[in-house]
């Protein structure tokens, strides 16, 4: 947060000083403020104030291809999946070396249902021996088998992504998840007690070990873990809603 008021008073001294004396230069400097200005509001949620900011910085910036990657997440964000699409493909186009927009250009193809091109891009990013986080593009290969109920395919790469990081926690969410939908209950619950011991203010493990919990009708189990995530999480977030949604549904029928 104290980045984020930096970077918004740097951003007003560079317009003030763009509006006294137009100066290209300065009007660079004005336009990657805003695009970091941008990335600190899509950091902490505000995605429409991200997007206006983005937008503003794109006017003196189009072909940065940091602008575009930062454009495709907001639009990523706000489910506008094609647009996502378009910036990450050009600031890949730009930039061929960015494996980071690739990997999130994959991500797109994977909201969009595109498996193959989804699958193309993630093992593309894993040939990339310098990409520091292999185990997100790993993650996301499981993901894609995942939706496709390809389920041994999904255990394998979400298995290879927690071995290259262990403390990987949407790994284990996927993990948790694939043996929700297997019925593999027990090696679930071990999984998840084992990974909130290191960490037990990990909302999004509560999460799923609700749902854990939900499927074996352990259902007094299921709302403590509910509870547990709105005591974690501001309510007005996305896993903070999803948990109230669950425990009306809850309390209606149990």
């Amino acid at each position: 947060m104290k980045n984020l008021f930096s970077i918004f008073f740097i951003s007003l001294f560079l317009i003030s000083c763009a509006s006294q004396n137009f100066d290209p230069q300065k009007e660079k400097k004005l336009a990657v403020a805003n695009r970091e200005l941008g990335d600190g509001y899509y950091n902490i949620g505000q995605y429409t104030a991200a997007l206006k900011t983005l937008l503003e910085a794109q006017k003196t910036i189009p072909n940065d291809p940091d602008l575009n990657n930062s454009l495709g997440l907001v639009y990523l964000a706000k489910e506008r999946y094609k647009l996502a699409e378009n910036y990450f493909k050009k600031a890949v186009k730009i930039k061929k070396d960015y494996t980071q927009a690739k990997n999130n250009l994959g991500a797109a193809y994977l909201k969009q249902k595109k498996w193959d091109l989804a699958i193309k891009c993630f093992q593309e990013v894993l040939q990339d021996i310098l990409y520091a986080t292999p185990e997100i593009p790993l993650y996301n290969l499981g993901r894609v088998y995942f939706h496709q109920k390809m389920y041994k395919k999904a255990n394998t790469y979400f298995k290879q992504s927690l071995e290259t990081n262990p403390d990987f926690l949407t790994a284990v969410h996927g993990m948790s998840s694939l043996y929700i939908v297997t019925g593999d209950y027990k090696p679930a619950l071990n999984l998840l007690h084992y990974h909130l011991k290191k960490q037990p203010r990990a909302a999004v493990l509560h999460s799923v070990l609700a749902k854990v919990h939900e499927s074996m009708k352990n259902y007094k189990e299921a709302k403590r873990s509910l509870h547990t995530v709105l005591e974690l999480v501001p309510e007005t977030t996305p896993l903070a809603i999803e948990a109230q949604n669950r425990l009306l549904q809850l309390d209606t029928l149990y």
